[in-house]
């Protein structure tokens, strides 16, 4: 096998489907749940692995997408793992066997649980051997959808991760007749560390989707040529592209619902009148996708694993480690197209529910992939001329004011802006927060070294707006100011203290991190103080969404629902977005806290948070 990709060379494929009895065929390996199902209470459901003790074994299995061949990185041999199920209030076992050549691990996303038992090497357990077992042991203490990845290398890109669902105790407040559970990923035959040196040596080597000359001619016919061409100058100038919206795209991806390709097309079945609840979960490494099934409006009333107040929309956003869990309600004696596109229109996993065996609906027309804003740049409005300037008036000088320096964390005189240069680019309103009362903050002088490429004039509340490329007058797109908790959340204390953390990177040098320090350059674990009530607030100065991953606590949204905050493990912070969350510090321990693009943790975006008791932080 090349040490580089995970290609696997014919001979050597035979020579393993051989010591496999499997040289018949080769089909794609893909879990029971997606393939066969139990009748329950008149419903269909997935068939789990359930008890108090489960095993778990990771080892390198063959798989096949279309006709091209590889090894994944399994559990229990397929990609992805068994659907779990667990009941809330027992204590699970599991038994997980590592016959890797490399240490593995599991993490269990969005669980409460001991520091020991929270799978992530280096900070709360050794990791697991080859040749080894460790045996994980928790009270399940909530319920809902959650799923479980490696914490290991690449792995998670790999196909180390499954579905994790938690009946809870108590009868859910919403009732459905069917559920299935769609595990949005992306595949790539090439390793984590291929695709990573590819970024690091040009940071746009998988976008094939940059402006054309096409492009530059309809915008010079609908602007002008001048204002064109100062727009173009202006974002090559910066180092920056407008069509920059996913470091990995579908040139190197294949995106997959429950380990399927588009091609294979996972179909769900039901009755005409069922409620068919979908559990859906982005197990991405690197990919937002946007998700609607054409010619049904969806139900959400989970969001994380958690009750919300329902909602009903057309179409929802959901980044890599979140999870929606929706109702839709088809009556007609027809297909339905699941359709999860990409954020950058790069490409889409689908499947179909259907009333019988073999069917499909079309698929929805493609969108256009959409530009980056003023708004993603956190650029103010007053002051700026957005007139046209003759470039030649100024004797190719560029003139730039504080303001303009402030925009950029290196001060690097080649990426200084003039701001009476920008008439080219799509104009948002003035800066505004999407939750009334909170203001947008201008940024302080504070720029976060080398290691920060650019700082945003302004960071806002953005949480009311669905994300760029959605939102208009046909569909209803789900955001983050719907979401509210279905009862009052327990801890209503206000905040004693606030944490602002800043959401760093420099994409010339695919540098990634938090208050412009990589992981290796933060000294320090970020205090809590043990039962305390903080706010952490997420400042982004990048250009791009992070999806952020605490673990060990919950994350109260604040998102200006009052006493109904809804809770969540992972919350998207979009770019020039300042996000803050509540939090209760009720978890003594060190945890992990990063982005949950794999690269960018890879790259640095990781910190260790550490709960101690307040006496204990001050002595050390």
């Amino acid at each position: 096998m090349d040490s580089q990709n995970h290609k696997i060379t014919r001979r050597v494929l035979l020579e393993r489907l051989g010591a496999m009895g499997l040289m018949a065929t080769l089909t794609p390996l893909i879990p029971s749940y997606v393939r066969a199902s139990a009748v329950i209470n008149g419903a269909t459901f997935p068939s789990p692995l359930q008890g108090n003790s489960i095993d778990l074994t990771i080892a390198e299995t063959p798989f096949r997408i279309g006709e091209q061949l590889g090894m994944a990185k399994t559990i229990n041999g397929t990609v992805p793992g068994p659907l779990i199920r667990l009941q809330e209030g027992q204590t699970i076992t599991f038994n997980v066997i590592n016959r890797l050549k490399e240490d593995t691990s599991i993490h269990w996303h969005g669980l409460i649980l001991p520091p020991n038992m929270d799978g992530v090497p280096g900070v709360s357990f050794a990791g697991i051997k080859p040749a080894s077992t460790f045996t994980y042991r928790y009270p399940v203490r909530q319920s809902g959808t959650y799923w479980y990845h490696s914490h290991s290398g690449g792995q998670e890109q790999l196909g180390v991760y499954g579905p994790l669902i938690i009946d809870p105790m108590t009868p859910e407040p919403f009732q459905y007749t069917r559920e299935y559970v769609v595990v949005l990923s992306d595949w790539t035959f090439d390793s984590p560390e291929t695709v990573f040196a590819n970024l690091k040596k040009l940071p746009s080597y998988y976008n094939f989707q940059k402006r054309t000359a096409h492009e530059l001619f309809h915008d010079i016919g609908r602007k002008g040529l001048w204002p064109t061409l100062q727009s173009y100058l202006m974002w090559d100038r910066m180092r920056m592209d407008p069509t920059d919206f996913a470091d990995v795209s579908g040139y190197a991806y294949t995106y997959l619902m429950n380990g399927l390709s588009p091609e294979s097309n996972w179909t769900g079945r039901f009755r005409p009148g069922d409620r068919v609840r979908l559990r859906v979960i982005n197990v991405g490494a690197m990919t937002f996708f946007d998700v609607r099934l054409p010619g049904l409006r969806m139900t959400v009333v989970q969001a994380d694993g958690q009750n919300v107040q329902p909602v009903v929309v057309d179409e929802f956003r959901i980044g890599p480690a979140e999870t929606y869990d929706v109702i839709v309600n088809p009556t007609e004696d027809r297909a339905y197209t699941i359709f999860a596109e990409t954020m950058d229109r790069s490409g889409y996993a689908r499947g179909t529910l259907a009333p019988r065996a073999g069917m499909s609906a079309p698929l929805p027309e493609r969108r256009l992939r959409p530009l980056r804003t003023m708004s993603d740049m956190g650029m103010g409005m007053e002051g700026m001329n957005m007139a046209a300037v003759d470039e030649s008036s100024h004797g190719n000088q560029t003139h730039s004011t504080p303001q303009e320096m402030n925009m950029l964390g290196n001060q690097d005189p080649q990426h200084v802006l003039d701001m009476d240069k920008l008439s080219d680019m799509p104009i948002d309103a003035p800066p505004h927060s999407t939750i009334p009362g909170i203001e947008p903050v201008r940024h302080g002088p504070d720029h976060h070294g080398t290691g920060n490429q650019a700082v945003p004039e302004y960071s806002q509340n953005r949480s009311g707006e669905p994300g760029r490329g959605l939102g208009n007058k046909e569909r209803r797109v789900l955001v983050y100011t719907d979401l509210k908790s279905l009862a009052p959340y327990p801890d209503q204390r206000e905040p004693e203290r606030e944490i602002e953390l800043h959401l760093t990177g420099h994409m010339e040098r695919y540098m990634w991190s938090f208050d412009g320090k990589k992981f290796t350059e933060a000294k320090d674990p970020i205090q809590f103080h043990f039962g305390e009530r903080l706010r952490l607030t997420f400042v982004n100065d990048t250009m791009m969404e992070h999806p952020l991953h605490l673990h060990g606590m919950w994350m109260h949204l604040e998102n200006g629902t009052g006493a109904y905050l809804p809770r969540k493990h992972t919350v998207v912070v979009k770019p020039a977005e300042r996000l803050s969350v509540a939090i209760t510090a009720d978890a003594p321990g060190r945890w992990a806290f990063h982005c949950h693009l794999l690269l960018h943790m890879k790259a640095g975006m990781f910190r260790i948070v550490e709960v101690t008791d307040q006496e204990q932080a001050i002595q050390s």
